[in-house]
C-alpha cells in the first residue's frame, strides 16, 4: 500500500471503493427506484392499508439513515492522516506485541479499521475495548481492558507504527 519512499494512502481503498460502492447504490435507489414504487402505490389509492406505500416509506427512511452513516464513515476515515499518526505509540496501524497477564502469554495486535477487523488474526478495530486500552501507550506501559468478565492487564512488549512499515 506504500509507494517509495514510505508514502502511505490515507485510508486502505479497497475500504473506501466497498463504501462507495454502497453509497452509489444506494443513491441510485433512493432518487430513482423508491420514488417509482411510491409513485406507483400512491396511484392505487387508499394509503392507509397500502402495504407497498409503508414498505417504500420505511425502506427510505432506512435508505437515508444508512446514507448518512456511510458518508460519516468516510468522512472520518478521510481524517486518518498519516501526519497525525505518532512515531512512538500505539495508534492506528500500529503492530502490537503484549503480554497478557490473565492469559499468561504474549499476543500481537494490529490497530486496523472496523471494517478490517478479524479477531483471529490478530486484527482489532481502533474502536473495539483492546483497542481503545492500548490507543496511545508506548513500550513499557500497561493497557488496562475492561471486558465483562472483569480487567485484562496488557503490558506493551514492543511496538511498530505505520512509520516503520513504510520504512
Amino acid at each position: 500500500m506504500c509507494h517509495g519512499r514510505g508514502f502511505c494512502h490515507n485510508m486502505p481503498e479497497h475500504i473506501k471503493k466497498k463504501i462507495e460502492e454502497e453509497i452509489r447504490t444506494l443513491e441510485h435507489e433512493l432518487t430513482h427506484e423508491l420514488p417509482k414504487e411510491i409513485k406507483k402505490a400512491v396511484a392505487m389509492g387508499d394509503l392507509s392499508e397500502n402495504a407497498e406505500y409503508h414498505m417504500a416509506k420505511q425502506r427510505q427512511e432506512f435508505v437515508n439513515a444508512r446514507l448518512g452513516q456511510l458518508k460519516k464513515r468516510m468522512s472520518e476515515l478521510a481524517l486518518v492522516n498519516l501526519a497525525n499518526i505518532p512515531r512512538d505509540r500505539v495508534a492506528f496501524g500500529s503492530r502490537i506485541r503484549v503480554f497478557d497477564s490473565a492469559k499468561e502469554e504474549e499476543l500481537e495486535y494490529k490497530l486496523v479499521t472496523s471494517e478490517e477487523s478479524d479477531v483471529t488474526k490478530g486484527l482489532i478495530s481502533t474502536t473495539s475495548p483492546i483497542g481503545k486500552a492500548l490507543m496511545g501507550k508506548k513500550v513499557g506501559d500497561t493497557a488496562v481492558v475492561v471486558t465483562p468478565n472483569g480487567n485484562r492487564e496488557m503490558e506493551i512488549l514492543k511496538l511498530t507504527t505505520v512509520h516503520d512499515e513504510g520504512q
